[in-house]
C-alpha cells in the first residue's frame, strides 16, 4: 500500500528526528528561551532576510489559526477568507470560537481575488448600519491553497494593497508552504515576508514531528504575546522540541529541500495518472497535493493499491480524489503504482 493520503501521515524527517535525539540530554530553559529555539529564529530571519522578525513556536496548525487571529485582531473584528479556507471549512468553527466571524468569499480555484475583497470591502464601508455589523479586521489566505493552487507575487501584492487601502492586516497561512515556495515561479520567503503582515511556516506537514514558526516579519507583534499565547493554552513549556525541529529544518535549507522533492514526486504522479491512466486532473496543482477525477467503478481498485482522500463527487459516475506526496514519498513506491496500470 502506497500512502498518499495527506502529507502528515508520517513521522520525521531523518535529520530531525537526529537532531532532537542528539540534543536530548541537554538541560536548557523553557517556554522558547533555549538556545535551540533562538538560533532557529535566527535561522528563520535570515531565511525572510527580515532582521527584525519576530519568531514564536506554536505546536499546531489550528492553534495556531484561533490563537493569532484571535492575539492580533480587535474583540469586534472578524477575518475574511475563500470559502474554502481551512479556516472556513475544516476547523470546527476554532476561530469563531474565539469570538471572532469568519467571513467567506467567493473563490477562484482557491484563490482570493484583490478585486472580490476590494468589492466587498467597498460594500461594507458603504453601509450605514455598518456600526451594527462585523468589522473586517484581516483577510487569511493559504499558501498553497486548499487546493493546491498558488498566489502569483502579483496577485499577493494586489492583495497587501487591498488590505493597506482599508486598513486590514494580511495573514498567510503556510502549513504547506515549503511546497508552496518549491512550486511557485515567483513568490518566496522574503517576498512574502514583505507581503504579509504575518504568517506562519508549517512544520507539521513539511519534515517535522509537530510544530509551526509564526513569523511577525516587521517585528510588529502585540503588546505582551507571550502572556496572550499561553492564555490561549498555546504556550508550549518545552518549546525547545519545536525549536529544535525548526533548527534542524533551516539549517542547509533542509526546508527548501524537502518542499522541492515532494513536488518533484507529485509531478511524477501526475505522468502517472494522466499520462498512463488516463485520468484527468480535477484541478491543475503546481504542488504536492494533487487532485484526479476517478471513475467510480475504479474507485475500489485503486484503495487496494494506494491510500487517497475521497474530495468531492463530479457526476454520476465519477469522483475527484486527492493524492498527496510529502517528504517520505519514494521513488520505489512511485513505481510500485505501476501496477495501477493492469488491473487485478
Amino acid at each position: 500500500m502506497v500512502h498518499l493520503e495527506s502529507d502528515y501521515n508520517n513521522g520525521a524527517h531523518d535529520a530531525v528526528l537526529r537532531h532532537l535525539i542528539d540534543t536530548n540530554a541537554e538541560r536548557t530553559q523553557s517556554y522558547g528561551d533555549d538556545r535551540f529555539s533562538q538560533q532557529a529564529r535566527q535561522l528563520i530571519r535570515d531565511a525572510c532576510q527580515a532582521p527584525r522578525a519576530e519568531v514564536y513556536f506554536l505546536a499546531g496548525g489550528t492553534q495556531t489559526n484561533a490563537t493569532m487571529i484571535d492575539c492580533t485582531l480587535q474583540p469586534y473584528e472578524g477575518v475574511l477568507c475563500a470559502e474554502t479556507a481551512h479556516i472556513n471549512v475544516h476547523e470546527a468553527g476554532a476561530v469563531e470560537f474565539t469570538g471572532h466571524k469568519v467571513i467567506p468569499l467567493p473563490h477562484r480555484e482557491g484563490k482570493l481575488a484583490a478585486d472580490d475583497v476590494r468589492r466587498w470591502l467597498e460594500a461594507y464601508c458603504a453601509d450605514d448600519t455598518a456600526e451594527h455589523m462585523v468589522r473586517p479586521g484581516m483577510v487569511y489566505l493559504t499558501f498553497p491553497t486548499e487546493l493546491g493552487t498558488l498566489y502569483s507575487a502579483d496577485e499577493l501584492t494586489a492583495l497587501h494593497s487591498v488590505c493597506r487601502q482599508y486598513g486590514l492586516l494580511l495573514y498567510v497561512d503556510g502549513a504547506r508552504l515549503a511546497y508552496g515556495l518549491a512550486a511557485s515561479a515567483d513568490v518566496t520567503l522574503p517576498f512574502l515576508a514583505q507581503t504579509a503582515d504575518l504568517f506562519y511556516i508549517g512544520g507539521t506537514k513539511c519534515g517535522a514531528l509537530c510544530g509551526e514558526a509564526v513569523v511577525f516579519p516587521q517585528g510588529h507583534v502585540p503588546s505582551h504575546m507571550l502572556s496572550r499565547i499561553k492564555r490561549h493554552g498555546s504556550l508550549l513549556a518545552k518549546s525547545r522540541v519545536v525549536g529544535v525541529q525548526f533548527e534542524a529544518l533551516f539549517l542547509g535549507g533542509l526546508y527548501f529541500t524537502i518542499g522541492r522533492e515532494a513536488v518533484r514526486q507529485a509531478m511524477q504522479l501526475r505522468r502517472l495518472f494522466v499520462d498512463e491512466l488516463g485520468y484527468q486532473p480535477y484541478i491543475d496543482s503546481p504542488t504536492n497535493q494533487q487532485f484526479y477525477v476517478i471513475p467510480n467503478a475504479d474507485l475500489d481498485r485503486l484503495r487496494r493499491h494506494v491510500g487517497f482522500e475521497v474530495w468531492c463527487p463530479v457526476d454520476a459516475a465519477h469522483t475527484a480524489c486527492r493524492f498527496v506526496t510529502s517528504w517520505a514519498t519514494t521513488d520505489d513506491e512511485l513505481r510500485r503504482l505501476q501496477a495501477l496500470k493492469h488491473p487485478s
